[in-house]
């Protein structure tokens, strides 16, 4: 399956970047205004309903329209994997869509922190797009429509921090 990928360095301590990652404010706030984003339901694994922190089994519930255009599209995200080992500066979690628009998609989210106290945010997203026989003509372009939304977030994650 194709696969998207985008790492860059950010200029703040690993805890502080996995923590912002690790909540609905901060999924909210890397997503670029054109997807219209709007979460509905968060539900933690022991089924508590806007849990503070994602963690794994949490479950994911919002919609997007982007550019305005079409009917809004119906996203559920499931966090299946979540591990921190922030004294070895190293962490990661990775949800998988589990009803939207895509057939396949595991976004894998990982942080390192080097020496200088620096973060290197690296996503990692395993894909397969809509539409049958066409789509999978279309798979090795895909993860160029994904360009500008991962360009967003890792600007978005430096502003925040830098």
């Amino acid at each position: 399956m194709p696969t998207y990928h985008r790492a860059t360095w950010v200029d703040a301590p690993l805890d502080e970047v996995w923590d912002f990652h690790s909540r609905v404010a901060g999924l909210t706030e890397l997503t670029p205004a054109v997807a219209n984003l709007e979460v509905g339901t968060v539900t933690g694994p022991d089924g508590e309903t806007d849990p503070e922190i994602l963690e794994e089994g949490a479950r994911i519930e919002m919609s997007l329209r982007p550019f305005d255009v079409g009917p809004r599209q119906s996203w559920t995200s499931v966090i299946t994997e979540r591990e921190a080992d922030l004294d070895n500066g190293r962490a990661y979690f990775r949800d998988v869509m589990e009803d939207g628009p895509f057939p396949e998609w595991e976004h894998t989210h990982r942080f390192f922190e080097n020496e200088a106290g620096e973060t290197l945010v690296d996503d990692r997203v395993v894909y397969r797009l809509p539409g049958g026989p066409l789509g999978k003509v279309a798979e090795p372009f895909g993860g160029l429509g994904f360009e500008p939304m991962f360009y967003h977030r890792h600007r978005t994650t430096k502003a925040h921090f830098e």
